[in-house]
């Protein structure tokens, strides 16, 4: 068996780990000769540093909890604190979190929640940030952060989306990439900059600022900023139709963003619902999942967001 298939034969198995099948991803890539599908099967393996960006599916949401009290013995316990207010005092990360731990962490994190559903934050930092701001003349005493589980559950199924989709793009695109084994005499001569392209439109998205070692490419949105047909282009190149691109590009250019984190106004975010499915039906070359990143990162560009 080939090693792509091996990989594609892993995955809808339901014995193979994760960290198996980067292991075998790992070698493919090698084969390959790609610098970009090497690297992320290494930030998933070992953890994305600080100064890595992460992807769009690996940033969960955080609900909180706060204990008050308050004059004459009064007090609330366990009280949910909305989003907005924790937001608006602390910033965006603290609601929306970063997971850079390894696949396997992520793994461990998931069977150690599952009784209790979610997985639970130190959120000590957030008491002096909310005195007097939930409850007036009321006394933050402690405030408790949770991730769903079915967050860090989402993580592992969009990672096994995402090879098998890579791999079945790769076997169908570049055919020599079927035909790869163990063995480093069997592999043929293959296009780098397609599996780079591929690389890109599958795991990543067209949209960051991705440095390509093989033709020195790098992907900018800032440089479409105010800019209708470069945003249409930029959607283009990614695997969005071009009737689909000139569309949207049209509708972002008549409307402004929801807030600075929601890029979409009420027009875009019902075309979007509407044309997703063709992400789905192969109308687009691009899958769901990184479609719906492309087009938020590309809108944020146009809007200097």
């Amino acid at each position: 068996m080939s090693l792509l298939r091996d990989i594609q034969a892993s995955l809808i198995s339901n014995d193979a780990e994760l960290s198996t099948i980067f292991l075998k991803l790992r070698l493919l890539a090698a084969r390959l000769g790609s610098d970009i599908l090497g690297d992320w099967v290494k930030h998933e393996v070992s953890g994305y540093p600080q100064d890595v960006d992460l992807p769009a599916y690996r940033i969960v949401p955080v609900t909180y909890k706060g204990t008050f009290s308050g004059p004459f013995n009064s007090g609330v316990k366990n009280a949910p604190i909305p989003s907005k207010i924790v937001n608006k005092l602390a910033g965006d990360a603290w609601v929306n979190h970063r997971v850079r731990e390894g696949i396997a962490a992520i793994d461990e994190l998931v069977s150690g929640s599952k009784e209790s559903g979610s997985l639970g934050l130190n959120a000590s930092d957030l008491i002096l940030k909310l005195q007097g701001k939930v409850y007036p003349d009321y006394v933050c005493n402690e405030v408790t952060g949770a991730i769903p589980r079915s967050a860090l559950v989402q993580i592992q199924t969009e990672v096994r989306s995402r090879v098998l989709e890579l791999t079945l793009e790769l076997e169908k695109s570049i055919p020599a990439a079927a035909d790869i084994k163990l063995d480093p005499n069997s592999v043929e001569a293959v296009d780098q900059k397609k599996v780079s392209q591929i690389t890109n439109q599958t795991i990543y998205g067209n949209y960051t600022a991705i440095s390509n070692s093989g033709d020195g490419a790098k992907i900018d949105v800032k440089s479409i900023q105010g800019d209708s047909s470069a945003l249409s282009d930029l959607l283009q190149s990614s695997g969005i139709s071009n009737e689909s691109a000139e569309e949207l590009a049209k509708i972002v250019a008549q409307e402004q963003p929801t807030s600075p984190d929601e890029p979409l106004g009420s027009k875009a975010k019902q075309w979007l619902i509407e044309n997703l499915k063709k992400a789905e039906d192969g109308s687009w070359k691009i899958g769901i999942s990184v479609a719906t990143d492309v087009i938020k990162k590309a809108v944020m560009g146009y809007y200097g967001l």
